[in-house]
């Protein structure tokens, strides 16, 4: 799913440094293989589905059933945005302009469902009331989750924006409320509505929570076109309209995010509050991160601790599903990382017209389902590597094409950070270029890189419906002996690979949290 932050996008030029000379033929030439790489399951997919007769197409696209989850695909994802965009304002303003107490600590506390996985989240609950089903409680679950998706960049704006002009608003008689909806929110709308154009990415491309609250969305269709029936046509007209929907709100969403400006931190007065007010503000912004965090790590908690669960249990199953977590999360991150690097060089350092179209190419896969590349590296792999089919290679390759973009913006701008006129010296010492990018902007860049592939993993480690369309056979990963035991009813039993997920992708999130330019690009 697609979880794309701020540092996925390209940074803007770091003050001092200049980018120079015509890029050398092999750098070219890594980052064209690399661009063209990411674009394989993409394209494929493409063809796939031009096989289709254009009138099977149409017959597709008419039959009931594809047509309610086109519908319901559509609704839930503009009601949480909705809900997100309202929520996340509120949310950023209460943080940010009024006095609640430890506000930095609630605005890091109001980042943490970004760290559990929606699926988990949908599990948690299931435990507590397995009755949850339907379109409240998906849209209640995804509110929750994604919910940060705007209260960071809102916020964001918001501490580099004076409340001066809400106070002469309000000497002039208007309420708070008015005072907002005129003079802050149009300097805050772009930020809410980028986020919210994330948010809807996030519902579009969602299947774990969605399938376990049995609520029929484009994601649940892909999938079932494949499994149950192996209707390779369906699926590919199906994943294609995703596709189609993605392109669009990825456009609107750089289109959003293109008009923001840089702010600087402004330290204004905040707003003093009685304590019933503040109460209520205080309830707010918890209510998120208790919804999607706190109530589904009680519920895990709780069937953990149950007798049931214990005698369930399958060490060796449990150790094995999380040596191929780790596995293939490691392996996804170098794989990744290969192919960022020649193209975040290129962006970085040269200003040839045609570099930012191939750079862009590199983004082609933000925002697309998970689910997505899954099926069109199946029909890839069938027809043209089929001895490649259902192994490690990949599935490990789809994990790398998915979250390549999050590898890609951290590089950048690591890069670009790197003096040129350190290169020079190098030069002047007699280095060649590739031996002052290997002796100089490598070294100094890679803090940087590394938290690319941080991210890589903790993603990796949480993605589901590709790893469900590739795993091998006999093989698992922690996310899909959570959710197909799940599906079966089985809570207790899979209640400690829940358990072991959050551990195993809390050691790096642990780590990305201690670095100071992580909070600041998600900010």
């Amino acid at each position: 799913m697609p979880t794309t932050t701020a540092s996925e996008h390209t940074p803007a030029p770091v003050a001092g440094v200049s980018r120079v000379g015509r890029p050398p033929a092999w750098l070219t030439t890594l980052a064209v293989l690399a661009v063209a790489t990411v674009a394989i399951p993409l394209v494929y997919l493409g063809v796939r589905a031009s096989e289709v007769p254009l009138s099977e197409v149409m017959v597709i696209l008419s039959r009931p059933l594809v047509g309610e989850l086109l519908l319901n695909t559509m609704g839930l994802s503009i009601a949480v945005s909705a809900t997100a965009i309202a929520m996340g304002t509120v949310i950023a303003t209460i943080v940010t302009r009024l006095r609640i107490g430890a506000a930095r600590t609630w605005l890091l506390i109001s980042a943490l469902p970004l760290a559990v996985p929606s699926y988990l989240a949908s599990y948690g609950w299931l435990v507590v009331v397995p009755s949850l089903n339907g379109f409240w409680p998906s849209w209640a679950l995804l509110s929750a989750v994604t919910i940060p998706y705007v209260t960071l960049p809102v916020a964001a704006v918001l501490r580099g924006t004076s409340a001066d002009g809400e106070a002469v608003a309000r000497t002039l008689g208007l309420r708070p409320t008015q005072a907002f909806w005129r003079v802050t929110w149009p300097q805050v709308r772009p930020a809410a509505i980028a986020g919210g154009l994330l948010v809807f990415l996030y519902t579009l491309s969602d299947f774990g929570l969605v399938a376990m609250l049995r609520f029929q969305t484009l994601t649940w269709g892909v999938q079932q076109a494949y499994a149950a029936s192996f209707d390779r046509s369906q699926a590919a007209v199906l994943a294609l309209l995703l596709v189609v929907i993605a392109v669009i709100v990825v456009a609107a969403e750089r289109g959003a995010r293109g008009s923001l400006t840089r702010t600087t931190a402004i330290h204004s007065t905040k707003e003093p509050l009685s304590p019933v007010v503040r109460v209520f503000f205080t309830v707010v912004v918890a209510l998120p991160p208790v919804v999607g965090v706190l109530i589904p790590l009680v519920g895990l908690a709780g069937r953990l601790a149950e007798a049931t669960t214990l005698r369930s249990l399958n060490p060796q199953q449990l150790v094995q599903a999380t040596t191929t977590t780790i596995g293939v999360s490691v392996a996804a991150a170098v794989v990744a990382l290969l192919l960022a690097l020649p193209l975040a060089a290129l962006a970085a350092r040269y200003t040839n017209r045609w570099i930012p179209t191939l750079e862009g190419a590199g983004y082609l896969s933000n925002g697309l389902p998970g689910i997505v590349v899954g099926l069109s590296l199946v029909f890839f792999s069938l027809s043209v590597l089929p001895a490649l089919y259902q192994t490690v290679v990949v599935l490990v390759f789809a994990y790398a094409v998915l979250f390549m973009p999050k590898a890609l913006g951290t590089a950048r701008a690591s890069i670009e950070g790197v003096s040129v006129d350190l290169i020079n010296v190098a030069r002047t010492l007699g280095a060649s270029r590739f031996q002052a990018w290997w002796r100089v902007t490598v070294p100094l860049a890679l803090p940087g890189i590394g938290i690319g592939a941080l991210l890589v993993a903790i993603t990796t480690m949480k993605e589901l419906p590709a790893t469900l369309l590739l795993r091998p056979i006999g093989s698992s990963t922690l996310a899909t002996e959570l959710w197909s035991r799940t599906a079966a009813g089985e809570f207790g039993a899979a209640a400690p690979y829940a358990a072991v997920l959050v551990l195993v992708a809390a050691i790096p999130a642990m780590i990305l949290s201690g670095v100071r330019s992580v909070a600041k690009e998600e900010l």
